[in-house]
């Protein structure tokens, strides 16, 4: 009976200390966790609605950038596969956001951007001019990698 009581006693002790440690935030293969989300390099040439409705089609969205360091973060990964120019938010009602549903607090446009040449320039391509790496905004039917995040 003792050695009975003493398993579960164990068994208890076992459960409440280590039952609740929370399991680290993961990516599915191929993603890279940044800030507790997973990025995805998307190196196929898209438009933005169809670059959306892939990252959708993933459980995510085309990525947000909250902050500078998440932003380089999201850059090397860029880097990495090396290429350039991605598309990612969009206007509307000249009011930018994501189309994740964040607000978008964090900005790095280019010098003079946006400027919504010809009224026709909804979407944001980021790491645009060299090596400034800013943002510029361009028409939506423009075909460009993308980048896909989703909640680890």
């Amino acid at each position: 009976p003792w050695s009975s009581c003493r398993k579960r006693l164990l068994l208890c002790l076992y459960l409440s200390c280590f039952g609740s440690i929370q399991t680290s935030v993961s990516c599915p293969s191929g993603w890279t966790l940044i800030n507790s989300r997973c990025f995805l390099y998307v190196p196929t040439d898209m438009t933005w609605a169809n670059a959306e409705k892939n990252c959708l089609s993933m459980g995510a969205n085309l990525a947000s950038v909250h902050n500078m360091n998440e932003y380089r973060r999201v850059q090397n990964l860029i880097s990495a596969a090396g290429h350039g120019h991605l598309l990612n938010s969009v206007l509307q009602e000249k009011t930018w956001f994501w189309s994740d549903g964040s607000p978008m607090t964090y900005t790095n446009w280019c010098l003079k951007q946006p400027d919504n040449k010809a009224g026709h320039q909804n979407c944001l391509q980021m790491n645009y001019s060299g090596k400034e790496n800013c943002w510029d905004d361009v028409e939506c039917h423009i075909r460009r990698p993308s980048v896909c995040a989703k909640k680890g």
